[in-house]
């Protein structure tokens, strides 16, 4: 067998080989550079997504509902609900002006453009979210609400424990990346549908088309809008690392449902799962029932809003289960009241901070079951008012005051609302509700005899406006 012959090197042949040698290095890397260039900007962002029943709260389809993502724009979802919450509580107005600051017109796109020490309203504001998604006006809505944004996100982040967003953490008001800001398709479920039943009278917004600033027509970036019958709304967003996200609501002859899509390759694949995911499990939810209100707590003035998230922090809340709201509130109450030997300095502590709680036991139950309060609670009429009434009455909408940890004290609570409400309370029914917070026994002061979610709304509206902190829910 004939043995291989390598010809001998020398200085013109060794020159050309290297020569060769370096220009197939130089195509290598310019193929390796074209393929970087032409591959997708994406950071292989995880999906996860959810759809629930908002008349009932059940979970009808989840993909990994509890994984951390990051919110992306979403994040303006929690900006918009502290505005009409703020709105609503009659801190600002919608023709308020809302100051630009040279740290928020700096923020990169998608934004309005507004100039630093220009101002918008707050209906602008609003819109400019809901349509362009705008980070600049994002920001300086959080300044405008919370003096800094640092500052507002503490609130952010406060208000999505008090709805029971427990694996939710905002660290600005936009959703532009931020390693330390995550979120769950659960608990965007969850924000989805307080925005709607918390607001009534301001979730309109989340179906605006388009609006006029200045020259600009500015469109929504929400696609379903328009081509999908009975969607309302809600919120787009999108970061590398997110990848393409959306919040979506829908409602029709009596169902409606909040649907979650986290983490799209692309805006049009994102929609197309959508889409899907409405027409399969949209016929499935129910026509009317008990619609699974989120918790609606009063928020702390602006200004102790830090301290109050400091507090709910120092406490290990639940994620699954019953708003951990209505947990820590009630059950920091009946610690508070228990025996001298059962208390602690954080109990008492916390019974100063909560006051008169006023917690609601809806929500978006987990898929291992309820371990909510005993479904056998009793319900007592107010020895208050001559008015009596059975307790297989007592259906329909009612309006919560506060809680107690004995019978009198929760019989004063209603007849506090009585005195300030008046003629707003005139036909309403007051009685208690005793339930089981911790071994403890708890008294719900509450009223009844609505007529619908709108009347018992309203009643509450004009409760807040005397100072009286409630929320509305069915019973």
């Amino acid at each position: 067998m004939s043995k291989a012959v390598f010809p001998t090197s020398s200085p013109e042949r060794t020159g050309r080989t290297r020569g060769l040698l370096a220009g197939f290095l130089v195509v290598i890397a310019a193929i390796s550079i074209c393929g970087l260039a032409a591959a997708p900007a994406q950071a292989a962002p995880k999906y996860a997504g959810i759809v629930v029943d908002a008349n009932t709260g059940k979970v009808l389809y989840s993909d990994d509902p509890d994984g951390l993502r990051y919110p992306a724009s979403l994040t303006k979802m929690m900006t918009i609900y502290l505005t009409f919450e703020a709105l609503e509580a009659g801190r600002i107005r919608l023709d308020s002006k809302v100051p630009v600051s040279a740290n928020a017109a700096k923020e990169p796109p998608s934004k309005l453009g507004v100039r630093a020490g220009g101002s918008l309203t707050v209906d602008q504001a609003i819109k400019a979210l809901v349509t362009r998604s705008a980070n600049d006006v994002a920001t300086a809505l959080g300044e405008f609400l919370g003096g800094s944004e640092a500052r507002f996100a503490q609130i952010m982040t406060n208000k999505a424990r008090a709805l029971g967003m427990t694996r939710t953490t905002y660290r600005n008001a936009h959703g532009l990346p931020n390693t330390a800001q995550m979120t769950t398709a659960r608990d965007q479920a969850r924000l989805g549908m307080a925005l709607r039943q918390h607001f009534p009278q301001y979730y309109g917004y989340f179906s605006t088309r388009s609006f006029k600033f200045g020259k600009q027509t500015i469109g929504n970036h929400n696609r379903l809008l328009g081509s999908v019958d009975g969607v309302d709304g809600i919120k787009t967003g999108y970061i590398r690392a997110a990848g393409f996200n959306l919040v979506t609501s829908m409602q029709r002859d009596g169902r409606s449902i909040v649907g979650v899509v986290i983490g799209g390759r692309t805006g049009a694949s994102r929609d197309a799962q959508m889409r899907k995911l409405v027409a399969e499990y949209f016929p499935k939810a129910s026509r009317g029932g008990r619609s699974a209100l989120i918790a609606q707590t009063p928020s702390a003035p602006v200004g102790d809003a830090m301290a109050a998230a400091d507090r709910l922090a120092a406490f290990d809340l639940p994620s699954s289960g019953p708003v951990p709201q209505v947990r820590y509130e009630e059950q920091q109450v009946a610690a508070a009241y228990a025996p001298a030997e059962k208390r602690s300095g954080e109990a008492l502590k916390a019974l100063a901070d909560v006051a008169v709680p006023t917690p609601a036991p809806e929500y978006i139950p987990s898929e291992q079951g309820d371990a909510g309060v005993d479904d056998t609670d009793s319900v007592t009429t107010a020895s208050t008012t001559a008015t009596n009434i059975p307790a297989s009455t007592v259906s329909g909408w009612v309006i919560q005051v506060g809680v107690s940890p004995n019978q009198k004290l929760a019989d004063q609570l209603l007849q506090k609302a009585q005195d300030k409400g008046g003629k707003v309370l005139r036909s309403a029914k007051p009685f208690t509700v005793a339930v089981n917070a911790n071994g403890e026994q708890l008294y719900r002061a509450r009223f009844g005899g609505f007529d619908d979610q709108k009347a018992a709304v309203n009643t509450c509206n004009a409760l807040k406006k005397q100072g009286i902190n409630c929320w509305a829910s069915q019973q």
